[in-house]
Order: C-alpha cells, then structure tokens, then sequence
C-alpha cells in the first residue's frame, strides 16, 4: 500500500474516531511517551553546557523517531496506518475548540475553565472575548502542528518522518522557551521546530483561505503573520483573523504578568464569542477535507 493510500486512510479514522478515552485511560499515549522521554532529558541534562547538550537530545530524537518509524513501517501497512491515525489530531481538536464554545455559552467561568485545557495562559480573569478568542488562536495554531504538519511530513517521509515531527515538535512545547531555564537548552528543538513548520503553517494559512475562497487579503496576510511572536504561529492565525474578520494575538497574561502583543488584524471585530469560534470549527472542517482531497488525488495519481 502506498503512503498516500496509508494516510488517506488514517486521516478518515481519525476523523471517526478522533482519541478514544478508553483507549488512552489504560495505556500511555505516544506523545506522552515522548514527554516522558523529554523530561528525563530535561532532568538529567539541563545544567552545564547546556546548548550543546540540547543539540545532543535533539539528534536523539530525530534519530530515535526515524529508527522507530522505520521498524514500525517494516511491520506493514496495519500498524503503520493505526500510529499515523493516532499522531494526526483533526478530531479532537475540533471536539476541543466546540467545548469552548459550548461552556462559553452556559458562563463565562465554565468556558474559562474548558480554554484552560488548550492554552498555556492566564484564563482565570478572561472576558467573555479573550476566552473565544484564546480558543480561536488555539484552533489555528494547532491545524498546523496538529494536524496539517504531521499530514505533510508524512507524505515526505513516511512514519519516519511523522515520529520525527512529533518528537521534535513535543519537544519544543516542553522545552522550547525564551527564558532563564530554557534559553540555551531547547534552542536547538525551538529552532528545528520552526523549520518542519516552516512549510506547513503557510499551507494552513492557503487552506484556512480556500475554505472560504477568499483571498482578498492575502497580500497583506504576511504584514499580519509577522506581526506575531511567533515565525510560523502567526500564519494560520492571520488568515483565520481575515476569514473572520476579528483581531487575534493580542495581549494576554501569563504567570501573573500581563504582556502586550499587538493584535493581528488589528481593526478587525474584538467583541467575539461563541458563534465566532463555530465559525472557526466549520473552518476547521473545511480546511480539513481539502486536504483530505489533495491526498486523494496523490493516491491516485
């Protein structure tokens, strides 16, 4: 069976059966595995010399998910097409930007509580618009890395290149920051990870467009995405603030501190809610089947 034919297939399973529970209350996730694997590292190595050491961790990753991959390919088409189906997550990001919206529409408090879920900020003092907005960023942002990212990798390399993506991409989430701790550590994840999305974060944003075939915006849409702090987030993120028409980015609150972001799309609408983020989960969908139709035509060509 060939790799688009493997994809094809566990995109589909994934879109039915999304992260089943059950499943994963009795055994350990492939991605909390790699968290395990990353915080041992980060534990053991995060002292002297540690840029040298994170570049280390990195090629361990990258070689270990390859070799893993590789085996896993060996074994067939069935465990190959189950692992990918697993590492795409169209299903259950959709399942957790809807909660959002639904929490959001029975208080403000419970839509607080469900976006703390998917965001790493400050939510306990969110307004009614920085919860779907928090919940809206999350949804674009993580198109790209969740799904779209480890859809291309795939049809590059194969599970090789899926795992190798994953680990990476687990490993910036962990270790990947700007700060103090971190700085020298997971530079070299960071940076590694900013290339594999490099590619994928600007299909996300063409695809975001052609969901609601417009394009009238997109020659400013790279004035928007580098207005983000981050040089692929901003991407996804500006072409769903157009397609909307609301402002995302923007200030937020972490640990206690406020920071001052500029919004993305700045004159677009801040007074969002619920509604808004449907929107944003039909975009999901959208975006979603034309890249599901674009590997169709792969398999068949």
């Amino acid at each position: 069976m060939d790799t688009a034919t493997i994809l094809l297939i566990a995109m589909l399973l994934d879109a039915i059966f999304g992260e089943p529970k059950w499943l994963w209350d009795r055994v350990a996730h492939p991605a909390v595995l790699m968290g395990k694997i990353i915080g041992w590292a980060d534990q053991r190595l995060n002292n002297g010399n540690a840029r040298a050491k994170g570049i280390v961790v990195l090629v361990a990753l990258v070689l270990g998910g390859w070799w893993i991959g590789g085996i896993i390919e060996w074994f067939g088409a069935l465990p190959t097409v189950l692992l990918a189906a697993i590492l795409i997550a169209q299903k259950s990001l959709v399942d957790h930007v809807k909660a959002v919206g639904q929490a959001l529409r029975r208080s403000v408090s419970e839509g607080q509580i469900e976006v703390a879920k998917i965001v790493g900020r400050d939510t306990k003092e969110m307004s009614e618009p920085e919860v779907a907005r928090a919940a809206i960023e999350s949804a674009a942002e993580n198109l790209s890395d969740g799904v779209n990212a480890p859809v291309f990798w795939f049809l590059i390399a194969g599970l090789p290149g899926l795992l190798v993506y994953k680990a990476v991409n687990t490993a910036d989430s962990m270790i990947g920051y700007k700060n103090e701790k971190y700085e020298d550590f997971g530079w070299a994840s960071a940076r590694f990870d900013d290339l594999l999305n490099w590619i994928p974060a600007r299909l996300t944003a063409f695809l975001i467009m052609l969901s609601k075939a417009d394009f009238t915006f997109g020659a400013s849409l790279r004035e928007d995405a580098q207005l983000h702090r981050s040089p692929n987030a901003g991407w996804p993120e500006a072409a769903m603030a157009r397609v909307l028409d609301i402002a995302l980015s923007g200030p937020r609150s972490y640990d206690g501190e406020m920071r001052e972001f500029p919004y993305v799309n700045e004159f677009g609408r801040r007074t969002i809610g619920a509604n808004d983020i449907d929107q944003a989960t039909a975009i999901l969908w959208r975006s979603w089947a034309i890249m599901l139709a674009a590997v169709v035509v792969i398999a068949l060509i």
